[in-house]
C-alpha cells in the first residue's frame, strides 16, 4: 500500500486541505488576526469539525496578554492527565515555562474526600495556592472551571496571578454552563461555546499559541 508516512508532510496537507475548505465552503475565517486563524486551524486538525469555526470564543486581550505571559515564565495548570499529555512541553520548556496537573496527586485526592468535591476541584484549589502567574487550560472538567470562576470572582488582572483560562470542557453536564459563565466573566479566555470541546481541543489551543510564541521570542 502507498500512503504518506512522514509525519510533518501529513500535517501540512491536512493545513492545505482545511485552509482550502474553509475558504469554498465558509468564505474564509471568520478572525483576521494571525495566531487565532492558526488556533482554529490547529483545533480543526485535530477535530475534523469546521463549527470550530463559529464557536470558539476567544476574547480580545487574551493573545497578547498569554504571549507576554509566557515570553516572562508562566506554570500551565491543567485539569487532567490527558489535557497535559496533550501540550508540546519541550517548546514549553524552552520558554522557561511549567506546566502542572495536579489531579492524580495524593494530596488532591484527600482533599477532595474531606471536603467532598470533586478531584478537578480540588486541583484548581491546590494550584490557587501556589505562587506565580498561570494560565488554567481546561478539557473535560466543567467543576473544575466553575471553582476557578469562583476563586477569581473578584478578578483583576493588574492584581492577579491569573493570566487567563482557555476552559473548552465537553460534555452534558455543566459544560455548556460553565464555559458560558467564563465568556461573561472579565477573565481573559478562550471558550467552546455549546457541548462540544475535550482534551484534544485544549491542547491544540496551548500548542498553537506556543509555536506562535516559539516563533516570536525562540
Amino acid at each position: 500500500m502507498d500512503y504518506i508516512k512522514n509525519p510533518a508532510t501529513i500535517e501540512r496537507m491536512s493545513f492545505v486541505i482545511i485552509d482550502e475548505q474553509v475558504a469554498m465552503v465558509y468564505g474564509g475565517y471568520p478572525v483576521e488576526n494571525k495566531i487565532e486563524k492558526a488556533i482554529l486551524r490547529r483545533v480543526i486538525h485535530t477535530t475534523a469539525d469546521f463549527d470550530y469555526l463559529d464557536n470558539l470564543h476567544i476574547s480580545k486581550e487574551f493573545i497578547d496578554r498569554t504571549l507576554k505571559a509566557l515570553k516572562k515564565g508562566l506554570t500551565i495548570i491543567t485539569d487532567t492527565n490527558m489535557v497535559y499529555s496533550g501540550i508540546n512541553k519541550k517548546v514549553l520548556e524552552d520558554m522557561g515555562c511549567k506546566i502542572r496537573c495536579y489531579i492524580s496527586e495524593e494530596e488532591t485526592a484527600n482533599l477532595a474526600s474531606e471536603v467532598g468535591i470533586t478531584r478537578s476541584m480540588a486541583s484548581v484549589i491546590r494550584a490557587a495556592e501556589e505562587e506565580g502567574p498561570k494560565l488554567y487550560v481546561f478539557g473535560n472538567a466543567p467543576t473544575a472551571l466553575f471553582k476557578t470562576l469562583e476563586i477569581y470572582e473578584n478578578y483583576d488582572g493588574n492584581k492577579e496571578n491569573l493570566i487567563g483560562i482557555i476552559g473548552v470542557p465537553v460534555g452534558f453536564v455543566g459544560a455548556a454552563e460553565s464555559k458560558e459563565a467564563l465568556m461573561v466573566s472579565n477573565i481573559p479566555s478562550i471558550a467552546a461555546k455549546g457541548r462540544k470541546g475535550g482534551s484534544n481541543v485544549a491542547a491544540a489551543i496551548v500548542n498553537a499559541i506556543l509555536y506562535e510564541a516559539e516563533h516570536r521570542y525562540g
